[in-house]
């Protein structure tokens, strides 16, 4: 089964300056890096960095979407080298809250709102 049949939410192409916290086992803060997304929606991202994210990794996120930034918590579910110096983590969030699910939602449509047919 490929990737698009298997995900519950579509994704949408959207490029957009991520601040991520990568966790300790103890949920504590280990490091803080900048990337940006590839691609959204309202399970997940595909988040490009320059360092690979160990799978199973939980991140804390904060994503600027136009005018208004969210912060996420997501857990790594897999990590491949786009070049020598970028890597793409997909990312499945785990817990967000319900103002940040709004805005997500609201901004997803926006960009649904703009595919040519």
């Amino acid at each position: 089964m490929d990737d698009l049949r298997r995900r519950k939410h579509e994704r949408k192409e959207s490029l957009n300056l991520t601040d991520y916290v990568i966790l300790g086992i103890s949920g504590d803060p280990v490091s803080r890096r900048m990337g940006r997304t590839i691609n959204v929606s309202e399970g997940g991202i595909l988040l490009e960095t320059h360092f690979p994210l160990e799978n199973g990794r939980d991140i804390l996120i904060t994503i600027a979407l136009e005018e208004e930034i969210i912060e996420l918590k997501g857990r790594v579910v897999h990590v491949r080298p786009e070049d020598d110096k970028r890597f793409l983590c997909g990312v499945e969030f785990t817990s967000y809250s319900a103002e940040a699910g709004r805005v997500l939602k609201k901004y997803i449509k926006a960009l649904k709102s703009l595919e040519i047919d």
